[in-house]
């Protein structure tokens, strides 16, 4: 791979004579970079005016210059490599090490003619550099990752290092341990990489000669830390004191949680304790308030789910049902689906434990068990608030659901989040739980089951022929490949990366209210409703989403094994 040399050679120059752009375009580009703040490069105006695209300019600048034009996520990065250059530096010149090698350092650019910047890390590094052409918010985007990741370690490494010197010791004092810096940085630097990665939960687990740090990215658990099993109770303290738990309590599990502040990006943190034999378990939940979703005009759904939704949300009063097990989304779909409705000139109170996300015009508030404000009495008071719309984050238990079917019978549309299986299972759970079943039947309206489906990982993605067992759990289709993830540095070696919604959605019509009040057996209803075709189901969705080969067989496995 040659290095730069050509270091006279002029960008417009390089596009006019491939023909990529005019003279006169040069001209106006040049008079425009004349008048822009601090004289943007040239590069930068070109694309910013539709001259001509990034991948474009970059592709012809490689083919002059006789380098390459690559994208980030085709190899795998050296952090050893990225260590040599500073963050700032790389963030000002918009570069990256990917790789070292023998005295040569391998450098993706976004503009290889910017030979002040090539010269500056030759200066920092003392290696002789090779350069590629990678397009700038792919470089962007590496240089968060890699030196976050890197960040991190040198926490650890710091923290592990601060262990050492008391490793003889057999206690902790945990007041001095709670003001520690390598473990407030520790923690920190650990916060911040679960957020780079999207994770949605950090396990910190204590075990006899070392404390485990996980993460779970798309719904499954990667290993991350491994810690000096001296640290644990300093991190312990420190978690504990952020989310407002008693420090010296442990033998009893605890709940809290705290914010976070992360890139101007606000999120909840929540904390519980477990104890175990080594010590105490603590899970971080990070409930960002900016996740991005797939389908998002329609808040996730498939254009069929969102308009059947819809129609049941027309309802002025009754209750709706958010279904499925911890960590289904449902709650992000209930928050956009009252930010919706907000829209309508209605008043909307909440009862939360905890207010996951804080919603502008509506009126949250969060369970307080110790100043007495729980579900119940919550509930019973925003009753009083003359409100024409209630959220209940979640109902758990008997008093909870016969107050929320009471509050939908009066006039009230009702939302709330029920643990169950599918949408029909939660009329069981619900019945299960001490609700009336007359009152059940006049007051719901819809229950939408939810469920979060890995997708395969675009840049390790592979078909294979599958066998005779694999097509049988298809029925009737019979496609002749399927698709997974082999593997890659890209998705932790899971094959799967990011995550897509699909949902069940069962609108209550007069025959399934007659069903409930009559204590018909689930069978009947499950029945009733495919005879008549008013219910697609989580397998159906899944299936589809196997042979459009977004997501695998197993995962449909995983995910709807009981609903055979």
């Amino acid at each position: 791979m040659a290095a730069t040399t050509k270091a006279k050679l002029r960008l417009g120059e390089v596009l006019v004579d491939a023909g990529h752009i005019t003279e006169l375009q040069l001209s106006q580009a040049l008079a425009l970079q004349k008048q822009s703040p601090s004289e943007m490069r040239l590069g930068a105006v070109l694309v910013q005016n539709n001259f001509i695209t990034e991948a474009r300019l970059n592709a012809a600048l490689a083919q002059r210059l006789n380098i390459n034009y690559v994208k980030m996520s085709d190899a795998p990065i050296d952090y050893a490599a990225v260590k040599k250059i500073p963050k700032l530096v790389a963030n000002k010149h918009c570069l990256i090490a990917i790789a070292a090698d023998q005295g040569t350092l391998l450098v993706n650019i976004n503009d290889p003619l910017d030979y002040y910047a090539i010269e500056d890390i030759k200066l920092i590094t003392g290696l002789h550099i090779e350069v590629q052409i990678a397009d700038r918010e792919d470089i962007f985007n590496a240089i968060h990752s890699a030196y976050s990741e890197i960040e991190t370690q040198i926490a650890a490494t710091g923290a592990n290092q601060a262990a050492e010197q008391v490793d003889v010791l057999r206690y902790v004092d945990i007041s001095e341990a709670a003001d520690d810096t390598p473990i407030v940085t520790l923690i920190n630097s650990t916060l911040y990489k679960a957020y780079a990665a999207g994770a949605s939960d950090v396990h910190i687990e204590p075990y006899e000669k070392q404390t485990r740090v996980r993460i779970r990215v798309d719904g499954q658990i990667i290993d991350y830390l491994s810690l000096s099993a001296t640290l644990h109770n300093s991190i312990c303290a420190r978690i504990k004191i952020l989310g407002g738990l008693d420090i010296a309590e442990k033998r009893a599990p605890q709940d809290g949680h705290f914010r976070a502040k992360l890139e101007d990006i606000e999120m909840n943190i929540r904390v519980s304790t477990l104890p175990t034999v080594f010590g105490e378990k603590l899970v971080l939940r990070l409930l960002n308030q900016s996740s991005l979703i797939d389908n998002s005009a329609t808040l996730g759904m498939e254009q069929d789910d969102y308009e059947a939704m819809t129609r049941i949300l027309y309802n002025p009063h009754g209750i709706i049902y958010f279904t499925g097990p911890t960590g289904s989304g449902k709650t992000t779909t209930q928050y956009m689906v009252v930010e919706m409705l907000a829209k309508r000139n209605v008043n909307i109170a909440t009862i939360e434990d905890p207010v996951e996300r804080v919603l502008a015009g509506i009126n949250q508030s969060q369970v307080n068990v110790l100043a007495g404000l729980t579900f119940e009495s919550g509930l019973r008071s925003i009753l009083r608030q003359d409100p024409d719309i209630v959220m209940i984050g979640e109902t758990r238990d008997t008093e909870t659901a016969k107050i929320s079917i009471r509050s939908a019978l009066t006039g009230h549309l009702v939302l709330s989040s029920l643990h169950t299986n599918d949408s029909i299972s939660a009329i069981v759970r619900l019945l299960d739980m001490g609700a009336e079943d007359y009152l059940l039947a006049n007051s719901l309206v819809g229950i939408i089951a939810q469920r979060l489906v890995k997708k395969i990982c675009p840049f390790c993605y592979e078909e294979y022929e599958p066998t005779e067992a694999q097509l049988a759990l298809l029925g009737d289709f019979r496609p002749t490949t399927f698709a997974r993830g082999a593997g890659c540095h890209n998705c932790s070696k899971t094959g799967y990366k990011g995550r897509v919604a699909i949902h069940e959605i069962l609108t209550i019509d007069g025959k399934i209210r007659n069903m409930i009040s009559s204590k018909a057996p689930s069978e009947d209803i499950y029945a009733y409703v495919e005879r008549e075709n008013k219910l697609k189901r989580l397998q159906t969705s899944l299936q589809k989403l196997v042979l459009e080969k977004k997501t695998t067989i197993d995962e449909m496995l995983k995910l709807t094994y009981y609903v055979n």
